[in-house]
């Protein structure tokens, strides 16, 4: 398995932002080939800041992995990602069971 991670600072306008992630971004996101999960959650820290939202986006293997980061879907997710105003990180990975 190969995961993308996004992880989303708080935005000044939390509920706007929500809004616009649930209604406009979502959809643009469950539309990237070879997606097989995505899932998001709001974290809560005990020792620190945590990011507002983090979200993952799971895929089969590093082939299709490597197919979605190309395609016309995620560039779209990317551009709409980039217009809500709120700083990332985003890195990709390996996930092991253990």
């Amino acid at each position: 398995m190969q995961r993308i991670t996004v992880q989303y600072v708080t935005p000044a306008d939390p509920e706007t932002f929500d809004r616009k992630y649930a209604e406009e971004h979502v959809p643009l996101a469950k539309a990237i080939p070879g997606l097989e999960r995505f899932t998001l959650s709001h974290p809560r820290s005990m020792a620190g800041d945590a990011p507002y939202l983090v979200a993952e986006l799971w895929f089969a293997d590093q082939q299709a992995l490597d197919a979605a980061l190309g395609s016309p879907e995620m560039a779209a997710a990317g551009r709409h990602a980039a217009g809500l105003g709120v700083a990332t990180t985003m890195f990709t990975g390996e996930v092991a069971e253990q």
